[in-house]
Order: structure tokens, then C-alpha cells, then sequence
């Protein structure tokens, strides 16, 4: 993490503690040197206390824009609320003179991430997108097996984000009203394609199918995006409530060899265990051997014995070290940014990019066709 010395600490405001605020946000900035969790917006009782017990000197709050009478308390806004919430909520903190961190996705649709973008810039102001997949420990792996050489040139990329939930369980994700943003296309799809163009470049072509699988669902539970990049790699991405049988986290085909990775990053869960990125460091996000992907030529599936011995189904692969997984490392870069004013690491032009594409993909899943991306 980047070290920040005896300066005193960024003061941050966390707006939200649902999923987003409590598993990811309050426990990495919580965990991140430099930043210091200074209060917690939500007007759920039970979240509060919950906020309390695991943070026994922050503040609450009971509504986002309590914060404007704190400004000068306050050197971060970080804003986990509802999709639809997003835009209002950080135009109001960066007219007050705040910097933001905004859960993905920023906005509804490009135009309005690009004019939160405008609206920081004329501020001053940081405004970055919080893309934790980024620091995937397969997807780290996958960086830097490309960047070796490993794959030679990338054909095709395949990506999945699929689960076995057949009962529904409510909330705003899964609504069916167009002003929350629901749906596994805005949900785990915002980041899929964020994968997909940090890889691969921009998109020039979408085509997608949206399905409602599930009894009384109301949106998008099963949905797939074909993308073709400008560098002529095409990217599918699988996003499902409804899978029976997992595939994949990734495969990924090269003019020399091709990468295969079951199984999902361990922070995620590691974090809903109650544990924290603080100690040691050298544990965190680390995987079995049994779950290490597989690089090369031949016949599937490619797995790794829980005993370290190789699957019999190996012939021309061989297993490859799974990096380690880093979600700490986004609330490092935004220290770093805040204090010595580098680069932030997600921007909200990175991110309407990929609202672009959702975009795209909602219309191509609606008509059946396959639609351009804007340029």
C-alpha cells in the first residue's frame, strides 16, 4: 500500500451499507493507510447498529446530504447507495467541494457519467469509478500472461459471472423499474465489459440476449454480450442467475496457447467472512494450487488435484500461478492520487466507455440486432 508518513489521515464519508458499503467499501478503506472511515450514511436501523458494532468510533448519518454541513469535515465522498441514486449524489458532493469514489455503475447512461466527468473537472475534483474486479486475482494472472507473450495474439475472450440462484431475493436489483438500473446487465455485466475493454481496447460492435428466467423475476437474470474490439478480439460474456452447471471464470484463446481458470477471486468471500486485508499481507487473496488455471494446448477440463498432483487431462498445459488478488490496492491509488495527485485508478471516461456498451447491449438485446458503439 502507498504510505502516506505522519500526514493525517483523509477523512471519508461512505454513503450506503448494503452489500457494497459493508462488504467492500467500509473494510478496504477501513484497511487502507492514509484514509480513515469518518462516517457512515444509512437510515436502516439495524444497519446502523450494525455500522456501530464494526466501527465503534464513526459517525452516522441519516441522509447523503446531511454531509453538506460537514464539508469541512470530510476530504472523500464514497457512494455505495442505490444505482439511481449515483448521479444525484455526487453532483451534490462535488458542487460542495468534495472528491468521490462512485460504486459501479457511475451512472444510468454515458451522457451522464460524461457529464459528472465534466462537472469534476471544472471542479478540480477527483472522480473515479469503483472497479474492483480489476484486482481479480485470475484476472491480474490474465494481464500478465498476455503481456508475457504466453496466449501470442488473443482471438477470443470468454468471461462468466454465472451462479445457481433460482429463488429470487428482491431488493432493488432486482426491480424491474428502468429508473433503478437493475438487472445482471447493469449489475455484473458494468464489470465484465470494464474487464473486457481494459484488455482488449474499445468495442465497435454489440450484439447481446437478455432473458427473465426465473418465476416472478421482473429483469434481466440470464444474459449474454458478444463484443468485437477494434484490435479484432472478440469478447463474449456470460452473466446468469440461473446456472446449473458452472463454465469457466475465463477462457481465453491465443494464436499459441489458451488459458482456462474455473472458480472466483477469494476476497469477495473473504471479506463477507469478517476477514480484513491488514497483517500480513502476504495472505491475502491468495488461492490453492487446486484452483490455479492452466496454459497451453489440449483437451479439458484443466484442474489441479487437491494432493498437487496434475489432472491426467493435461497433455500440452501445464497449471499456472493464480497472483494474488489486491482490492486494497484501488483505495491505495486514491490515497496516493488525493495526496501527490497521480493518475486516479478507474476514470469516468473508462467507465462511460463501458456504459456505452451496456447501452448498446440493452438495445441490441431489446431488437435483436446487433448494434454500433459510438465512437
Amino acid at each position: 500500500m502507498t504510505g502516506t508518513g505522519t500526514r493525517t489521515p483523509l477523512r471519508v464519508g461512505l454513503v450506503g451499507y448494503g452489500l457494497a458499503g459493508s462488504v467492500f467499501h467500509a473494510p478496504l478503506i477501513a484497511a487502507t493507510e492514509g484514509l480513515t472511515l469518518d462516517t457512515i450514511v444509512t437510515s436502516n436501523p439495524e444497519r446502523q447498529q450494525q455500522a456501530r458494532a464494526e466501527f465503534p468510533d464513526v459517525r452516522l448519518a441519516d441522509s447523503a446530504y446531511e454531509l453538506g454541513d460537514r464539508t469541512d469535515d470530510l476530504d472523500l465522498i464514497v457512494i455505495a447507495s442505490p444505482n439511481k441514486t449515483h448521479v444525484p449524489i455526487a453532483t451534490a458532493a462535488l458542487k460542495a467541494g468534495l472528491p468521490v469514489v462512485v460504486d459501479k455503475p457511475v451512472a444510468g447512461t454515458a451522457a451522464e457519467a460524461r457529464e459528472l466527468a465534466a462537472l469534476a473537472e471544472e471542479c478540480g475534483l477527483l472522480l473515479s469509478v469503483f472497479q474492483n474486479r480489476r484486482w481479480d486475482n485470475d484476472f491480474l494472472t490474465l494481464q500478465q500472461l498476455i503481456a508475457a507473450g504466453e496466449l501470442g495474439d488473443v482471438q477470443r475472450f470468454e468471461s462468466r459471472f454465472e451462479r445457481w440462484r433460482p429463488g429470487l431475493k428482491g431488493g432493488w436489483r432486482e426491480s424491474g423499474d428502468p429508473m433503478e438500473f437493475g438487472g445482471l446487465l447493469y449489475d455484473l455485466g458494468s464489470h465484465l465489459v470494464d474487464q473486457a475493454l481494459t484488455l482488449f481496447g474499445p468495442a465497435t460492435r454489440v450484439y447481446a440476449e437478455a432473458d427473465v428466467r426465473r418465476h416472478g423475476a421482473e429483469t434481466d437474470d440470464d444474459t449474454f454480450i458478444a463484443l468485437t474490439h477494434t484490435s479484432g478480439v472478440r469478447s463474449h460474456l456470460y452473466m446468469s442467475a440461473t446456472t446449473a452447471q458452472l463454465g469457466p471464470r475465463f477462457r481465453v484463446l491465443g494464436s499459441k496457447a489458451g488459458y482456462v481458470k474455473y472458480g472466483l477471486d477469494p476476497q469477495e468471500a473473504a471479506l463477507r467472512d469478517g476477514l480484513r486485508p491488514t497483517g500480513d499481507m502476504d495472505a491475502w487473496g491468495v488461492e490453492p494450487k487446486s484452483l490455479w488455471g492452466r496454459v497451453g494446448v489440449g483437451e479439458g477440463p484443466f484442474q489441479v488435484e487437491a494432493s498437487g498432483e496434475e489432472s491426467p487431462l493435461t497433455d500440452g498445459s501445464r497449471a499456472v500461478e493464480t497472483a494474488p488478488g489486491d482490492y486494497p490496492a484501488y483505495y491505495a491509488a486514491i490515497a496516493a492520487a488525493l495526496r501527490d495527485g497521480t493518475p486516479p485508478p478507474v476514470t469516468t471516461q473508462e467507465a462511460a466507455a463501458a456504459l456505452d456498451v451496456l447501452e448498446a447491449a440493452h438495445h441490441s438485446a431489446r431488437e435483436g440486432i446487433t448494434v454500433e458503439v459510438p465512437a
